[in-house]
């Protein structure tokens, strides 16, 4: 990416964006990995407390089931060249009282459509959570993050939803393993062919 590629000149913007900083207990650190040549995108929630630390998007136990999910390796996954990470929300918005809170509502409509813009060769896009399928899939399509996950198939093109994977998707992956008998077999497929086109 040269310098003068207008992705790049976005990044910088959305890496020094102060927007939500009165919203921000720990403070503003948006995360996002992107580049022009990226050919799957990963739209996941907002970054969490180790995530805010060290900067680095999906650094902690639920990015590492996310690449387990995907069968991505760590240098894979860390490639802008191939995979661009979106979160609804860039910037941790600290812990409330079942969890993370939910991304600031501001962020996606500031960024996203910009940042989409920019990325021109993305064939399959990951929807991991609610909050992602929330703005992505018609009422229709995610009656509920389960019903979603699982009616996969009919998605439009190139859109894939995902629960979330932090520590509770074991329990939901205990309570249905369709998920991992029938939905990563078919997930990893269609990210080697978005990767390999």
């Amino acid at each position: 990416m040269s310098a003068k590629d207008p992705l790049d000149a976005l990044l910088t913007e959305i890496r020094a964006c102060r927007h939500c900083e009165a919203h921000l207990p720990h403070g503003p650190c948006p995360i996002v990995q992107a580049s022009r040549g990226a050919g799957v995108l990963i739209i996941g929630q907002a970054p969490g407390s180790r995530v805010h630390a060290s900067g680095v998007p999906w650094d902690d136990d639920s990015g590492d089931r996310l690449r387990d999910w995907t069968g991505l390796t760590r240098e894979a996954f860390y490639d802008p060249g191939q995979v661009a990470l979106m979160p609804m929300g860039f910037c941790y918005p600290g812990k409330g009282s079942g969890g993370d809170l939910p991304p600031r509502p501001e962020c996606a409509p500031l960024w996203h459509e910009r940042l989409l813009d920019g990325l021109p060769e993305v064939r399959l896009t990951l929807l991991v959570g609610q909050y992602a399928q929330k703005a992505w899939l018609a009422p229709k399509l995610r009656k509920s993050m389960t019903a979603a996950v699982r009616g996969y198939a009919d998605m439009p093109d190139g859109l894939f939803p995902l629960p979330h994977p932090a520590w509770r998707s074991r329990l939901w992956m205990a309570k249905h393993p369709w998920y991992e008998a029938e939905v990563l077999p078919v997930l990893r497929e269609r990210i080697a062919a978005a990767l390999s086109a």
